[in-house]
């Protein structure tokens, strides 16, 4: 709405230059109260000088989940992101195209970041039978599990579609379904995030990120600067 594109790269928030800051300390920067105005400086390529934008906040609720049937049948469901909204979106989706007919489901995630481990259990144990979804242990052996219930979704063909962008919360939906033989793998190597991170304020304003466990599929693998690997390795063209 304000005018930014894909591709944009923001160079100042305010005053604060960007390249200074980690991504997580920049977007506390952009972020405010709803109606208040950021301005970003922004270096778009093929512009002769840098752009200037006043955005005004808001709360938004984006769509995580996008769907259709395709031929013969087959699902399409895309997550991009595992937020709070996506499992009642993602439920929706599946509910649709299982009323439809649908005999087979392709779960794509290519490009999806992550997000709340929380959302990606309950998503999980729609395709998951009774068992262990993920598990975090710290370097004591110390280990909590996320476990499923019984009850499923889905008793249909599943293909799971990753890239190398795959990463954290989609890495452990990728490895508990590998794991579990419930669906086929497609893609390239995911990108190896698998670590929880605490942080600590210091008396000066400044922070100290320690790691203080890892995640583990269903299988006791390590996803951390691992990833999952593919059962099937197709190299996708961009367009």
């Amino acid at each position: 709405a304000a005018g930014l594109k894909n591709g944009d790269v923001i160079t100042l928030v305010e005053d604060l230059e960007s390249v200074s800051m980690e991504l997580s300390d920049l977007v506390t920067h952009i972020r405010g109260e709803e109606g208040t105005t950021v301005h970003l400086q922004v270096y778009r390529e093929g512009e002769p000088d840098y752009l200037e934008f006043d955005v005004k906040r808001a709360n938004i609720d984006l769509p995580t989940v996008s769907h259709r049937m395709l031929d013969d049948r087959i699902g399409y469901i895309r997550i991009v992101e595992f937020g709070e909204p996506t499992v009642e979106q993602f439920e929706a989706a599946a509910n649709e195209l299982l009323e439809g007919g649908m005999r087979a489901l392709v779960l794509d995630v290519r490009d999806n970041p992550g997000g709340m481990l929380t959302s990606v259990t309950e998503i999980l144990d729609d395709f998951l039978p009774e068992g262990t979804l993920v598990y975090m242990q710290n370097k004591q052996g110390e280990r909590q599990d996320y476990t499923s219930s019984a009850e499923r979704m889905f008793d249909c063909p599943v293909a799971v579609l990753i890239n190398g962008n795959s990463a954290s919360a989609s890495e452990i939906f990728a490895g508990a379904v590998k794991d579990y033989g419930v669906g086929t793998l497609i893609g390239t190597q995911t990108f190896g995030k698998g670590i929880v991170q605490s942080l600590f304020p210091l008396s000066d304003g400044s922070a100290v990120k320690i790691t203080v466990s890892r995640y583990y599929t269903p299988a006791g693998n390590n996803i951390h600067e691992v990833g999952i690997t593919p059962d099937l390795i197709v190299e996708a063209d961009r367009e």
